[in-house]
């Protein structure tokens, strides 16, 4: 036998030490994020991001479709407005399109709170442009959005046009901030990602391997910026 063929033979059995279990399919565990299996990945890095910037949502906010958040981490909350662009929402306080620069009135909040939800967006400008403008001086933009997820098709609640780099989003915000005004950061990894993307629930993961970080492998990014007028 040559020495060829032996390094070749040793390769694929290397390779078939490997054992894929559950993840050997081609269909999703869940087509649902995992809300039919408990507490969605995502949403444990973005409740980390929200704790972590805690004293940030006070005064006047703005959040959302509802003003879970910031019920839930505010302090010192004077006042909450619930954004979207469905006016059948009975928690809408305002009803505007983010894809329009003059969506939201200007200066008015102290704290923005945009969870998932530039991703429905296509006009990213306009929609920063409206964003900033709608803070107070002194105000801060709390933003998360989605890295590596599934694409649903047929959505009813929107469309979903993009997807985001941690490169993108500092780049996209850095056209409206200073950078001294602006921080971004990213939760996940290649474990992380993979469950996520199969539909596990958080409760399916140990705390190691949901909070080990790898910005090659982002399932959320998060920016925080500040308005200084």
């Amino acid at each position: 036998m040559s020495e060829g063929l032996k390094t070749r033979i040793k390769r694929r059995l290397k390779r078939a030490t490997l054992r894929w279990g559950s993840f050997r399919r081609l269909t999703p565990i869940s087509r649902f994020y995992g809300y039919d299996r408990g507490l969605p990945l995502d949403r444990i890095y973005i409740e980390r991001f929200l704790e972590r910037h805690r004293d940030d949502i006070r005064g006047r906010v703005l959040e959302v479709k509802n003003d879970a958040y910031a019920r839930r981490f505010g302090s010192n909350v004077s006042r909450v407005d619930v954004l979207d662009i469905d006016a059948a929402n009975p928690h809408a306080t305002i009803v505007a399109d983010l894809n329009a620069a003059d969506a939201l009135p200007v200066g008015c909040f102290d704290c923005i709170l945009l969870t998932q939800t530039l991703q429905y967006v296509f006009d990213l400008q306009s929609a920063l442009v409206a964003l900033k403008r709608a803070l107070a001086p002194g105000g801060v933009l709390l933003v998360s959005v989605p890295g590596l997820t599934r694409t649903p098709l047929g959505e009813t609640d929107g469309k979903t046009f993009l997807c985001f780099t941690l490169t993108g989003v500092r780049r996209l915000f850095s056209d409206f901030f200073a950078p001294e005004d602006l921080s971004i950061c990213c939760y996940g990894n290649v474990l992380a990602a993979t469950a996520f993307l199969h539909g596990l629930a958080s409760n399916e993961m140990t705390e190691a391997e949901l909070l080990h970080e790898d910005p090659e492998f982002p399932v959320i990014i998060c920016a925080r910026a500040i308005a200084l007028h």
